[in-house]
């Protein structure tokens, strides 16, 4: 299996905007017989809970549910799973999410507040959301990975109760996804997946409690389920296919550089790898090493469309023109592969995530290095973060106000009220004026 072609760019080209343009467009999930038919299970489940819930689970996933409880997976399960996978994958998972949790740690933010000269008190309250659900792909497919990014901040900001749904495709669950639920700390488990799954989550069944956030990703029904029910409750984001952007100085082993661009390419055939250098002949170096090593993955036939309709090799000037590119990219996972990368670190401004240095394989973020691997895509990185402690926690503000202080904001609301036309929000707050 080899590349049929991988686009050569050079951003000195006169059209290479218009070029670049066409190599990134995508379309998202957005697809009218797919949200006709996710509307139409949506109401189902929002009419008719559990029971639609089975219904659709039976017909899509090949199971003969007869009953709520048969898809609740109970802790003593999810333990039984820890127990019996291997023991150096065990060691990985809680390696893993030892390591998740820990980074995660530092992003808790805590209540504050600050006390005015005349007495009054303003400030911020910090809670965690109560309910969460957290979305796994099931069946043959194993994303343990997906378990621990998704459920352990959720847990790290204090969530009273984290739920998670995983389709079991011909009853087929995956050991190692149940052992990440018990040792991310899941709270209720249920084997059910698909739009029927999100609409349950968010909206609630007989059995499924009614949930505040849906993360984790899915299929094209799952994104658009999850589109539909934003509003009701929030999500994280809908995100497009995986992206790789690589800048290199031509410096590091082509083979390294291959292998990174191979690593997303194998995901999906719409995920996009693409390489940045000054350096020709290092591009050519690494496109031989792609066909070579891209033969020898199971999954180069994949691999291989990917990058034949959607990578990339882009000459460019110099690594500061690369840096230009990739800002205009807002890549998910930019690697830096260059000498003394920390000193271009203040130059990027749109990436999901930042992988410095020549040791650094955006592999690493995928399992273990700690970083959350939910990032935003499709060039979303211009606004949006990766998901984080933050995203299950809330704020509030708070005011209290002291006598002085209500004379003082009364008299000010009051005369801007009035200046909106609102003579009860100006009565309002003038009645706390002193005379």
């Amino acid at each position: 299996m080899t590349i049929d072609s991988i686009r050569r760019l050079n951003a000195a080209d006169s059209d290479f905007n218009a070029q670049l343009d066409q190599l990134l467009a995508w379309e998202s999930v957005a697809d009218k017989s797919v949200e006709s038919s996710v509307a139409e299970i949506l109401q189902q489940v929002r009419s008719r809970g559990d029971a639609a819930v089975i219904e659709y689970t039976n017909r899509f996933d090949r199971r003969q549910l007869t009953s709520a409880g048969e898809f609740q997976l109970s802790a003593s399960a999810m333990a039984a799973a820890l127990e019996r996978i291997p023991h150096a994958e065990r060691a990985a998972l809680e390696q893993a999410a030892e390591r998740v949790r820990d980074y995660h740690q530092r992003q808790l933010q805590v209540s504050w507040r600050y006390t005015e000269a005349d007495g009054s008190v303003l400030g911020q309250q910090i809670t965690p959301m109560e309910r969460v659900g957290v979305y796994v792909p099931g069946g043959k497919a194993s994303y343990p990975s997906s378990v621990l990014m998704n459920a352990i901040p959720a847990k790290v900001a204090g969530v009273d109760c984290v739920t998670m749904v995983v389709p079991a495709p011909d009853n087929q669950l995956n050991d190692l996804v149940l052992a990440a639920a018990a040792i991310a700390g899941v709270d209720r488990l249920y084997t059910i997946g698909g739009a029927q799954a999100v609409a349950a989550l968010a909206y609630g069944t007989e059995t499924v409690e009614k949930v505040d956030k849906i993360v984790g990703p899915g299929n094209i029904f799952v994104a658009a389920a999850k589109r539909a029910v934003f509003g009701r409750v929030a999500i994280d984001m809908i995100a497009g296919p995986s992206e790789i952007l690589v800048i290199c100085d031509g410096k590091t082993d082509p083979d390294w550089i291959a292998m990174d661009l191979l690593s997303q390419a194998e995901h999906d055939q719409q995920a996009q790898s693409i390489l940045l250098s000054p350096d020709a002949a290092f591009l050519d170096k690494v496109e031989v090493s792609l066909q070579r090593q891209l033969a020898e993955l199971p999954r180069r036939e994949i691999a291989a469309r990917s990058l034949a309709d959607r990578g990339a090799l882009i000459q460019v000037a110099s690594v500061e023109e690369a840096i230009a590119v990739s800002n205009r990219i807002a890549p998910e996972h930019l690697e830096v592969s260059v000498e003394d990368p920390e000193k271009y670190l203040p130059q990027i401004r749109h990436a999901g995530a930042i992988f410095l240095g020549r040791h650094t394989a955006e592999a690493l973020g995928d399992y273990c290095a700690g970083p959350n691997h939910v990032l935003p895509t499709s060039g979303t990185a211009r606004f949006s973060s990766p998901l984080g402690v933050y995203d299950f926690q809330k704020r509030s503000s708070v005011i209290f106000c002291s006598p002085q202080g209500a004379d003082t904001l009364g008299r000010v609301a009051g005369t801007l009220a009035r200046g909106e036309g609102l003579e009860a929000h100006a009565r309002s707050a003038e009645y706390r004026v002193k005379d």
